[in-house]
């Protein structure tokens, strides 16, 4: 486990509508991953592990979505209105989508500070990619943060008081929200951190051309448990707990998008804003 709270999943009695869906997985072999984030030297590779699909039931999380807490699986649903009618305007997410996301925030979590650090847009549609620019749907599962990235984050963002936030409890935090609904194509299957195994999470370098991060890449286990929201509206957002500094609760989860199967040929496209967060407690 790579939580020491022992308990039964609070969706243990949940009747088993879902999914059959393909999820993408690393194949470990025993050496630390890479990746490459831009087009590597010559004769390097952009990754150095395969990948691969394994059919995985994802359960309709919808049944009992109160019950989950990002502090337990590691992930929650909420309902949550945004006033921000272009989601996709730089100028109004700074002004007015990054406030009602840290009130939300700090609404849920009970958190002392927030510090809101970056957003990312992903969409089908046939728009320029590039740095700032909206990006594909992530397919293979994963989590952004691990037990050394974690911490880093801390430092590289609020240096003049990273050695006094690091005594205390923190968290890294995703919200996640449909910019168009519903969400037909690639929704997220999220992880059940009770779920996820010690063997399960590899960490995996991000190699950029001025640093390296590090994010975990997700092995397959039978033993995962795995939930998703079907049909999300812009009104519904998913708080995803990618990092907690304590181990008494979820610290990691794990989420990947996937074809539904329920819309082989869906008549809406993805269209996808996530803001990641810093949580301070006292």
């Amino acid at each position: 486990m790579l939580q020491q709270k022992a308990k039964a999943p609070a969706v243990q009695n949940a009747p088993l509508g879902g999914v059959e869906g393909e999820l993408s997985f690393i194949i470990p072999d025993g050496k630390k991953p890479f990746s490459h984030q831009y087009d590597p030297p010559p004769g390097q590779p952009v990754r150095s592990h395969q990948y691969e699909n394994r059919k995985v039931f994802i359960q309709d999380g919808r049944p009992q979505a109160d019950a989950f807490s990002i502090d337990r699986e590691g992930f929650a649903l909420v309902r949550h209105t945004t006033e921000v009618a272009d989601l996709y305007d730089e100028v109004a997410l700074k002004q007015a989508y990054y406030p009602e996301t840290e009130a939300l925030l700090k609404a849920e979590t009970g958190a002392s500070k927030l510090v809101i650090f970056d957003h990312t847009i992903r969409t089908s549609h046939n728009r320029p990619r590039g740095v700032g620019l909206p990006r594909e749907a992530v397919l293979r599962v994963h989590n952004d943060y691990t037990l050394k990235s974690g911490p880093q984050r801390v430092r590289d963002l609020v240096p003049e008081e990273a050695e006094a936030r690091l005594r205390k409890r923190f968290a890294i935090v995703n919200v996640w929200r449909p910019i168009v609904g519903p969400l037909q194509q690639f929704p997220l299957a999220l992880g059940d951190a009770e779920s996820l195994a010690a063997k399960d999470v590899l960490a995996t370098d991000l190699i950029y051309p001025d640093r390296v991060g590090e994010i975990y890449s997700i092995a397959y286990n039978p033993s995962q448990r795995w939930f998703y929201f079907p049909e999300m509206s812009r009104d519904e957002a998913v708080l995803i707990k990618t990092y907690d500094s304590d181990p008494a609760r979820a610290r990691f989860s794990a989420h990947g998008a996937f074809a539904d199967p329920n819309f082989p040929d869906p008549k809406v496209l993805r269209e996808s804003i996530e803001i990641r967060a810093l949580v301070f407690f006292d």
